[in-house]
């Protein structure tokens, strides 16, 4: 019997609804089957916690007296540039973005402990930073410098939007080359070493809305320790993979754009992470609700680690110059036992992600719905799926024509 988004509010306003993790889930299914479980059970909760490059966060400071223009001019918070190509106050600070003095001297240029992601840790942990601004200055907006210092709390407006977060599956790294790389995806040792992931598999919410059957433009979710909505596709979002019987993508697939308000949220959830040889980035910790519509989305939720299979790939070669080549297709259980065979050797592995915080998420959410403090969301438009004309294209370079040529 199939159910409706609206139904399940009414049975959490009511508190008859059955809420379980993704992580129960799969337990009841194989105690209970699919049908009976479908009858019971109204919401899956999912989670994942991992590095999130593509991020960042939006902010209104607030106008100064005489005013001032940052937008157009300089801005810096603790010494680490934001955008400014927006209105008089408003700025946009990445989560990658890094301090503009360089430590020339470190071993490995470009490694910072320090860039956009961990100012926004930072002022999520209600601290102050040193907010500076140089303007060109106009008549509306005379002044021409700020120094400052400022909080989360003295802000107008801070909302946190990723525009693409939640990749639905990923590679495995690996480095093939006789020497060590340095890579998003953490130190690679030389020669199979070591093999790193970046998934919560059965816990991620991809994985189990692997058609994005529920999961659209609108959905709530739990994003940073307070709430978000998805807003768009994430960009790479690359639905028309190759993919399992159980339709989980055997390769990088579905991405989610979100946005949510700042303030709300915790540093519990949203913390700043360097990488040696690299540079930064926001680890996000996230959990979608799945409504239990029908017995084809209790399915998909019951999907395992020993279901979802990644790519092996070579990061020393392959992935930087773009040649394909998958080394292995491995599986998450086998990802999780601790090593996986590659080219016939044995290699360790380590997670970049937290199965962990992943499964405390959805715990998490279960509870704030169970205590009707969350309610589900109808998607307003979907996702594009498998079949769409969405696909992930490389840069077409163009030699540039010089005057004169």
């Amino acid at each position: 019997m199939a159910k409706t988004v609206s139904e399940i509010n009414d049975k959490i306003k009511k508190g008859t609804a059955v809420v379980v993790t993704a992580e129960e889930i799969i337990d009841i299914v194989n105690r209970q089957g699919v049908k009976h479980a479908a009858k019971e059970v109204d919401v899956v909760t999912t989670g994942t916690f991992g590095p999130m490059c593509s991020s960042g966060a939006y902010f209104n400071f607030g106008h100064t007296k005489p005013r001032i223009k940052i937008g157009g001019g300089h801005c810096t918070l603790d010494n680490v540039p934001a955008y400014t190509g927006l209105a008089a106050v408003d700025v946009y600070l990445g989560a990658t973005a890094c301090p503009e003095d360089d430590p020339k001297n470190s071993v490995y240029p470009g490694t910072f402990s320090h860039g956009g992601a961990h100012v926004i840790e930072k002022l999520v942990a209600g601290k102050s930073v040193i907010l500076k601004s140089r303007a060109y200055g106009t008549d509306c907006y005379p002044r021409r410098e700020l120094e400052t210092e400022i909080k989360l709390k003295d802000m107008n407006e801070a909302v946190l939007f990723n525009p693409r977060n939640c990749y639905q599956n990923y590679n495995v790294a690996v480095n093939l080359s006789d020497k060590t790389i340095y890579t998003y995806m953490g130190t690679l040792r030389p020669r199979l070493a070591n093999a790193n992931y970046s998934c919560a598999g059965q816990m991620s919410p991809l994985m189990n809305d692997p058609c994005y059957k529920t999961i659209g433009i609108g959905t709530r979710i739990f994003l940073g320790g307070g709430e978000g909505y998805v807003i768009w596709q994430g960009t790479q979002h690359n639905p028309n993979v190759k993919r399992g019987d159980n339709g989980v993508p055997r390769v990088p697939s579905g991405t989610l754009a979100v946005i949510g308000d700042l303030k709300k949220m915790s540093p519990d959830w949203l913390r700043g992470a360097s990488f040696t040889g690299y540079g930064v980035s926001l680890t996000v910790g996230i959990g979608v609700p799945i409504p239990v519509l029908n017995e084809e989305i209790l399915r998909y939720t019951a999907v395992t680690d020993k279901d979802i299979i990644a790519p092996v790939v070579d990061y020393s070669v392959s992935y930087p110059q773009v040649k394909p080549g998958i080394l292995a297709e491995v599986t998450y259980a086998e990802l999780k036992s601790g090593t996986i065979a590659v080219k016939g050797q044995k290699v360790q592995t380590g997670a970049m992600s937290s199965y962990s915080k992943a499964v405390k998420i959805a715990e998490l959410l279960k509870d704030r719905i169970l205590r009707h403090e969350f309610y589900l969301t109808e998607a307003v438009a979907p996702i594009p799926s498998v079949g769409s004309d969405t696909s992930v294209k490389l840069l077409n370079e163009k030699p540039l024509k010089r005057k004169g040529e």
